[in-house]
């Protein structure tokens, strides 16, 4: 018998997680349970039954309710790839830890992609940059009078985050300080040596911005 890993995967899959999916994705469209069974040519009850029984019991009918729902048979089984995260369950007796400043540093690495908050108006804007790590400070390059090109002694945030969602652990580091341009050729020229400063966004991006933080603060969420 040849295998078939598209079963295998169905079998593996949580019925719940898959019926849970569907709804979902079935209400972001505006559809009625009716509607969805319909267009999947399968009735109302076929269309409980398979979700109760779970995907493995019909795979070609998920397949034709991923079309209708305009997804595909992978998401319903899987979720999201790109899904936000914490659409996960909570773990069982999540601990919270305080991260020391040197924990903080160990965390955000020589380089990695983080956020930027700035004080702009109507409203504080928050916006990712990869970053590089210099002498505990933050250093990223952008285009001049960009968004994320603030004026020298702008107060700003800039925080780091790593979730796990399979474990239900993860780490956030918040920096505050305040932010200088670098203007001098030859520093600039050392920075761009640097791990992980060629902007991931492409083009002209001449200007260098260094964050000076003030404070570093960290926290961390798990088991012990």
């Amino acid at each position: 018998m040849d295998h078939d890993p598209d079963l295998e995967d169905a079998r593996r899959a949580d019925p719940a997680a898959v019926a849970r999916r569907i709804t979902e994705r079935r209400d972001l469209l505006g559809l009625s349970e009716q509607m969805l069974a319909s267009r999947a040519a399968m009735s109302p009850r076929y269309l409980q039954y398979l979700l109760e029984a779970g995907p493995a019991f019909d795979p070609a009918g998920l397949a034709r309710i991923a079309a209708v729902l305009r997804t595909t048979y992978r998401e319903l089984l899987e979720g999201r790839a790109d899904a936000p995260p914490g659409q996960r369950e909570a773990g069982a007796r999540p601990l919270l830890f305080h991260l020391t400043a040197s924990e903080c540093w160990e965390r955000i690495g020589t380089h990695g992609i983080g956020r930027i908050g700035l004080p702009v108006q109507p409203a504080p804007a928050v916006f990712p940059v990869n970053y590089a790590v210099d002498a505990r400070t933050i250093v990223y390059r952008t285009a001049a009078l960009g968004p994320t090109d603030p004026a020298d002694g702008s107060s700003v945030s800039f925080q780091v985050d790593r979730i796990d969602e399979q474990l239900s652990q993860g780490w956030s580091v918040l920096l505050l300080g305040r932010v200088e341009h670098v203007d001098d050729p030859a520093e600039a020229d050392r920075l761009r040596g640097l791990p992980g400063t060629a902007p991931w966004a492409g083009g002209a991006r001449a200007v260098w911005v260094r964050i000076r933080p003030d404070e570093i603060t960290g926290r961390r969420i798990g088991g012990g």
